[in-house]
């Protein structure tokens, strides 16, 4: 399983010029998920991505979790995470996982998220989505399960 994470100031996802979920202050996640992913894998990275200290605390450090700051996550399935780009022009997308397998862990790494006390929104899985942020920093991170 693998996740972009960006500190975004605020983010949207909108499908057919309808907004599905919005955030202001916190995480923007781009959620791939390949064949050989479980449960494991998604309980992995939501307790990385809760608890990555990635916002600054009162000295400037980087010190202070998403979950210590208040923040909310907007979380986007990104089947294209697993893209193979080695060959060709074409991106080959053989390693991202069928949607049967991936909906549901995607749903499962929000859920656990959701747990943690953490507001999650979400786009619309398998659809053809427009996303927007403002990168704070830019703080841009890509963190795998395995």
């Amino acid at each position: 399983m693998r996740v972009v994470v960006q500190r975004c100031k605020n983010a949207e996802v909108t499908v057919n010029n309808q907004t599905i979920g919005r955030i202001e202050q916190g995480l923007m996640l781009l959620v791939g998920i390949t064949h050989e992913d479980t449960e494991h894998d998604a309980k992995y990275l939501a307790d990385k991505v809760a608890g990555l200290r990635i916002f600054e605390d009162e000295t400037g450090k980087m010190n202070l979790s998403v979950l210590e700051t208040g923040g909310a996550i907007l979380s986007v399935s990104q089947f294209t995470l697993y893209g193979d780009c080695s060959k060709g022009k074409r991106p080959n997308f053989m390693l991202a996982a069928r949607p049967e397998q991936a909906e549901p862990l995607y749903q499962e790494f929000n859920r656990l998220l959701r747990e943690q006390g953490l507001q999650v929104e979400t786009g619309a899985f398998g659809e053809m989505m427009d996303v927007s942020l403002t990168n704070w920093g830019p703080v841009t991170l890509m963190i795998d399960s395995k």
